[in-house]
């Protein structure tokens, strides 16, 4: 099965704040508005993405079976190793001592790892395939 690989893990530092202006009036995606000359607060990245510090880690990817789902090769995915895996949920997965980034999917009580782009076949478990799951994506950091 071609995969999307995890490439560098790397875990938050909880000291630190990533604290941005935040306004108070939304951006249109249409036509433009006028921007309002005051700041509702101050934004901290961390505290807005990251839900359970002492569970989270960073992944950098590498590969192009999940395109589809908006993970590109050398993205940054937010983990949570807190979280229960779900139907549908994107997971860092180690299948047979490889680390990969797969969507789960359970049909007729089994499990597959499915791809993201239709070029990759999904991955049905068998008897003797070793997998852990080694945490759920929540969010993924790419640049335009």
């Amino acid at each position: 099965m071609a995969k999307t690989k995890v490439d560098v893990i790397y875990s938050p530092d909880p000291s630190s704040q990533c604290r941005r202006p935040l306004f108070t009036a939304s951006v249109s995606a249409g036509f433009p508005s006028p921007a309002d000359d005051y700041i509702e607060g101050q934004l901290d990245l961390n505290k807005h993405l990251i839900k359970h510090p002492a569970a989270t880690y960073f992944v950098r990817v590498s590969g192009d079976s999940m395109i589809e789902a908006g993970i590109h090769s050398g993205d940054i995915l937010i983990v949570d190793r807190s979280l229960e895996p779900r139907d549908k949920n994107v997971v860092i997965a180690n299948l047979d001592g490889e680390l990969t980034v797969k969507r789960i999917r359970i049909r007729n009580k089994k499990l597959m790892l499915m791809p993201e782009n239709e070029e990759y076949s999904p991955h049905k478990l068998v008897p003797g395939n070793e997998l852990e799951i080694w945490g759920v994506v929540t969010h993924v950091i790419h640049s335009l």
